[in-house]
């Protein structure tokens, strides 16, 4: 499991079960122990039959986070979709 801290949050990389296949997710859970943990699901159009693969999309979501909003809601750079996919060629 990879993390990152931020202010007042911990943020780690996982992937979570959804019958026979994974989605690759983002869980923020603040660092004071009050609250709950929020799940942001990362390529969300997208589920994986490998649990590696999943955790392998969250891992590079992770580090792309560019700062959290006071919430919790990571930011993202501008245009990014978590798809490694090649864009159609002009």
């Amino acid at each position: 499991m990879t993390e990152r801290l931020f202010d007042h949050y911990r943020v780690r990389a996982t992937a979570v079960a959804e019958g026979s296949r994974y989605s690759a997710c983002i869980v923020v859970a603040p660092r004071e122990r009050t609250g709950f943990p929020q799940y942001f699901a990362i390529c969300e159009n997208r589920s994986f039959r490998d649990k590696s693969l999943a955790e392998e999309a969250a891992i590079k979501a992770l580090a792309v986070i560019e700062t959290l909003e006071d919430d919790g809601t990571p930011v993202f750079p501008e245009g990014y979709t978590g798809f490694d996919d090649e864009p159609p060629a002009a």
